[in-house]
């Protein structure tokens, strides 16, 4: 086994040197640095992280809690912060919270014992609260990604959800729709508030009266149809657009509606909150306000380096990142 002594006596500097270098600490030549990291190649020397964590007291380990990763917002987003903690030298964990608080909870422990460095969290809910404020009390370093959470202020990432609500719902009504219909999240998470404020604002500036028996409330994750379809379709003025508020709701509306025989965008209009995944560029469909998701990510990460290292930045910081009306086929005049 390779000790740090082989590669000072080879490289014809001292330990301490090679344990410098090894760890990015204390002023060395470049020429020096050079030629200790061409013998730790040559020798195939790999640094100990447990030994290094211990002498920086940091562990170069990020922890990303998304909530969906089968949603491409977010397998979008997980590539953004896996390139920026690349680029920034650390290395990165994965958790999906899968939309539930108690998962969440046990993600929250498991990154506790891990000792990261800080986290990218992509909160559940307004109930994420408790486990934002456990990671305080441990004084580990967050992210807030996506969705804020009442009651704590900290660095943040987020989109304009009211915005981009706003403007799916003016397209739909500049295309002749009055009965427009919403698949929203659960009122408990920040971005489902967001975009049914949105909705409501581009109905009232158009004069168009809040029907709340066109409003469904759901988890964002699991679209269950059954009864919520069948609520909105049977009404004696059924809706002529659904505005889903983002693209796993969506893609079950679609799914369910094409089961009962009803045609998007033949029948009925159909827009949504983010963008589809890659395969969808293939047949281009779904009309969508699209987050810039990769830069979520990748912004995040670089928010919370900064945190990490100490930079001179502001008690919390929060980036709005804005979303972009992409008009495809999915909606048509009436």
């Amino acid at each position: 086994m390779v000790t740090i002594y082989d590669i000072a006596q080879m490289a014809n500097v001292s330990a301490m040197t090679v344990s410098k270098v090894i760890n990015n600490t204390g002023r060395i030549s470049e020429e020096t640095r050079r030629k200790v990291k061409k013998v730790m190649e040559e020798l195939n020397y790999i640094p100990n992280s447990n030994a290094r964590s211990l002498v920086l007291q940091q562990t170069q380990i990020l922890s990303l809690l998304i909530t969906d990763i089968t949603n491409p917002f977010y397998t979008s987003l997980a590539r953004g912060a896996e390139d920026g903690a690349k680029q920034y030298g650390y290395r990165l964990l994965f958790g999906n919270s899968d939309e539930d608080y108690a998962k969440e909870k046990d993600y929250v422990d498991m990154i506790l014992s891990t000792r990261v460095d800080g986290v990218l969290f992509a909160p559940a809910g307004d109930l994420s609260l408790k486990n934002l404020e456990k990671l305080r009390a441990h004084n580990i370093p967050f992210v807030i990604m996506d969705r804020a959470v009442p009651g704590i202020e900290s660095d943040m990432i987020c989109g304009d959800s009211k915005e981009g609500a706003r403007k799916l719902v003016d397209y739909l009504i500049g295309l002749g729709h009055r009965r427009i219909a919403l698949v929203n999240g659960s009122l408990d998470v920040s971005t489902a508030r967001l975009r049914y404020e949105g909705y409501a604002e581009a109905l009232a500036l158009q004069g168009i009266p809040l029907d709340e028996t066109l409003i469904i409330h759901q988890n964002y994750r699991d679209y269950h149809a059954d009864d919520h379809l069948e609520q909105l379709l049977e009404q004696p003025s059924p809706p002529t657009a659904i505005f889903a508020a983002n693209n796993v709701l969506a893609v079950g509306v679609i799914r369910d509606l094409r089961e009962r025989g009803i045609r998007v965008p033949e029948d009925i209009s159909v827009v949504c909150f983010d963008d589809l995944d890659l395969s969808s560029a293939l047949d281009p469909f779904l009309t969508v306000a699209a987050q810039p998701a990769y830069q979520f990510g990748a912004m995040g990460i670089q928010l919370l380096v900064e945190r990490i290292r100490g930079s001179s930045v502001p008690e919390s910081r929060k980036v709005i990142l804005p979303s972009e009306l992409v008009i495809r086929s999915s909606a048509k005049p009436i």
